[in-house]
Parts: C-alpha cells; structure tokens; sequence
C-alpha cells in the first residue's frame, strides 16, 4: 500500500482522537448539542481511521490458493463499511440530537469552553486535511477536482480528506449555532446547527458509499495506463491488439488482460519470448501492474469470451 496514505491516516487518527476527547468535554460542561454531535463525529472519524489502516494490512495480503487474485480489493470493501458508518453514526447520532434539542431545547452554558475546543479543533482538523490534500492533489494529474474525485483509486485519501472537509464545515456550524443561541436566547438555533451537520455527514456518506461501491465491482485503470499497454504490446510478430481490459484490485494493484492477434508463422517459443518481453517492459513502466493476461486469438476486435481461444498469462506480479 502507498506509505503517504497511511501518513495520512495516522495524521489523521492522531488528530481525531484528541479533538473527540476535548469536544466531548466541552459538551459535558456546556450542555451544547451541536458540541456533542461534533464529538460523536470526531469519534467516528477515529473508528473509521483504525478500519481502513486494517483494510490496508488485509489489502497487503498475498494471493493464496483461496484468493488468487490476492486481498487488494479488502481496503474497498472497508471504505465501504467506512461510509456506512459515516451515515448511521455521524450523520444518524447529529440528527437525533438535533431533534431532540429542538424539542427540549436547554441553554448552553460557560460557552467560551465551546469556542476554544472548537478552535483547536479546527486547527487540528485543519493540518490532517493538508496533509489529505497534498496527497490528493499529487494524484491529481491536471485532472479538475471533480473529475479526480469521483475517478481516483485511492479511497482512502480521498475519505480522509472529505471526512475532514465535512469536519471542518461542521465545526463552522456548530460555532454559528452556539453564537446565535447566544445572541438571540434561543437554544434551538444550537439544535439546527447539529442537524444541519448530520446532513452535511449523510451527503458526504452518499458520496462515499457510491464510489466505494464502483471500486468493488471494479474500476478500469487510468485510460493513459490502458494506451501505454497498447503501446507496449504492438512489436513485430503482432499483426492485431484487441480489447484490452484492466480492473483495480487495490489502488497499487491492477490486472490487464489483452486480446492480440499473433503472426502465424510464429512458433510456440517466440510466442513466449514475446510475451516475456511485453510483460518486462509493461512492469517496468507501470509498476502498479499487478498481472497481465495475453489471449492469442486470429481476429484480436473479438471481445473476451467470445469464441474459442488459448489464454496464455504473464504474471507480472
């Protein structure tokens, strides 16, 4: 796995379990809602954080004779777990406590408390989400943020860097619904401010599970990867390259398969060579190669599985 994702996490968890500690403090001494869906929040981040540096040491795993193509594919089905979590607890718990302080609003008390665990939280939610962002944005590769989100691989970067985002914007809420219950003697305004964060955390979840989602069922690879093994593929003793499918296992781990149409003079030996030399030149320029699958066919447009054809595998692990 990438060691700067896991830089990351750890930032990141070293910073939530701090800040959750401090909000929930701050809660008890003041009586705020808002405070304490933000500490629920924190908590959650922190839970999450353990989850995918787990699902990165089960992703690190071998392939075994139980699971061939290996264990990448364990980080994306805990980033989906992650998500889910996001949504029944973050988002669940804020809504909750928002309701029931508009239904039995109480005054927050000694608020200054509030607004400086909210301002060291935000500071420390400020440097984990730099770091994220850092990350993110090396990745990027002129991409618009956009297109980089929804299009990367790396899921847990990118929960990171939304989960404090969405953090930082909750803590902005909660010291704007402290403030107003302050100014106009109205509790319920703090009642709000845990809602309006609860829906913050269900839109962010959404996203999360979404993505999550296509990462499990399987993502193609970066399109200028899939030009570069066509490139890398095309020799002399190829009269045809067909379609060539890639699948994520994990962000670092990918598998190709290529449909190619040798020359027919060739023996079984230079068949071999050739595909030695594609496997070789494909590691070497892409790293992130995790095997490569050569399917010798007469007519290389055909799609994979249609007709009738020797698989032969090149394992570039």
């Amino acid at each position: 796995m990438n060691s700067e994702s896991s830089k990351v996490l750890i930032i990141a968890l070293a910073a939530n379990v701090g800040i959750a500690a401090a909000k929930f403090v701050a809660a008890a001494v003041t009586g705020s809602s808002a405070m304490l869906t933000e500490g629920v929040h924190s908590l959650v981040d922190s839970a999450n954080q353990l989850l995918l540096m787990y699902g990165q040491k089960r992703a690190a795993k071998p392939a075994d004779a139980m699971h061939p193509g290996g264990y990448g594919r364990e980080l994306y089905f805990w980033s989906f777990v992650v998500a889910l979590l996001v949504f029944a607890l973050g988002a669940g718990v804020s809504v909750y406590e928002g309701i029931m302080h508009l239904l039995e609003p109480e005054p927050a008390v000694s608020p200054l408390v509030a607004y400086a665990v909210l301002a060291i939280a935000f500071a420390l939610e400020g440097g984990s989400t730099v770091a994220a962002f850092r990350e993110f944005n090396a990745a990027r590769r002129g991409a618009s943020w956009w297109q980089a989100l929804t299009g990367t691989k790396d899921a847990t970067t990118v929960i990171v860097l939304l989960e404090n985002g969405a953090a930082m914007i909750g803590i902005v809420f909660a010291a704007i619904g402290l403030g107003l219950s302050q100014l106009t003697g109205d509790p319920r305004f703090d009642g709000a401010a845990s809602i309006l964060i609860g829906l913050l955390l269900a839109a962010v979840a959404i996203f999360l599970a979404r993505e999550a989602k296509g990462l499990l069922i399987g993502e193609a690879a970066d399109p200028a990867l899939v030009a570069g093994i066509r490139r890398a593929v095309g020799r002399e003793g190829i009269m045809g390259i067909g379609e060539i499918i890639t699948i994520h296992n994990s962000p670092n781990q990918i598998v190709a398969a290529v449909n190619v149409d040798f020359d027919n003079s060739l023996t079984a030996g230079d068949v071999e060579r050739i595909i030695g030399e594609i496997e070789r030149e494909l590691q070497a320029e892409f790293p992130s190669l995790y095997r490569v699958y050569v399917r010798p066919h007469e007519d290389a447009g055909l799609k994979f599985g249609a007709g009738r054809g020797i698989a032969v595998s090149a394992d570039a692990s």
